[in-house]
């Protein structure tokens, strides 16, 4: 059963690669505007729970519920689509496209949502300044600062909208400086959109911006710990 007033939630998720369990009885939910680092070394299961949550793997045992969806019961296609319109993603190293400058990078997720071209450059416009980054709107990532390129990821996930941002270990190609500035606009963004982060670290200075936080060790969740904000 979801949690009451949870807005994404996880029960029993079991998912194993070979003999190896990756995920073990997982219990997860998050609300809306809720900010949840989710904690561990290497191989704890970390980023599997991060990819079963947002549709990208479908977990052997367990369910994932967004909103009224059953994630795992949904079609490939379906969940595609949720991932288009109602979740954001960033990643370590960002994943921009290299060919495109950071205006069109933040414009794309609503460009294949079908926006027009003139309306989705005036909203990624919107972002880039909102990130403080819109003086590398004509730049592409090869000319611009690490630190640069992933606000520019940011406003990418915080476009079209999402009720769900996924984040994975999204400062660490960053300086502490730059991880500062980056963590500091993506939960405040966040937060006054009431979207909610899955936050993924292994790092106690960025799990500091979350509210709560768990730790994941061999594929279970081992401990909750009140939010440090």
């Amino acid at each position: 059963m979801t949690p009451e007033g949870s807005l994404l939630a996880a029960e029993g998720l079991g998912k194993t690669y070979g003999a190896t369990p990756a995920l073990d009885g997982v219990e997860f939910s998050v609300h809306p505007g809720e900010v949840v680092a989710v904690m561990g070394p290497s191989g704890s299961g970390k980023s599997t729970l991060l990819h079963c949550l947002a549709g990208i793997v479908r977990p052997d045992t367990g369910t994932v519920r967004y909103g009224p969806h059953e994630l795992t019961a949904l079609s490939d296609a379906r969940r595609s689509a949720l991932r288009r319109s109602d979740f954001g993603f960033v990643f370590q190293f960002g994943q921009l496209v290299p060919e495109l400058t950071g205006l069109e990078n933040v414009a794309l997720p609503l460009r294949l949502n079908g926006t027009r071209r003139k309306e989705a450059e005036r909203q990624a416009r919107e972002w880039l300044e909102r990130l403080e980054v819109d003086g590398a709107a004509g730049q592409r990532p090869g000319e611009i600062s690490g630190g640069q390129g992933q606000r520019i990821a940011v406003a990418r996930a915080l476009v079209t909208g999402p009720r769900v941002i996924f984040a994975d270990e999204p400062t660490g190609a960053l300086d502490s400086l730059n991880g500062e500035r980056v963590l500091g606009l993506l939960t405040g963004a966040a937060r006054d959109t009431n979207a909610a982060v899955v936050l993924v670290t292994h790092e106690a200075r960025v799990a500091a911006y979350s509210d709560r936080e768990i730790v994941v060790r061999d594929g279970r969740v081992k401990d909750v710990l009140a939010g440090l904000r």
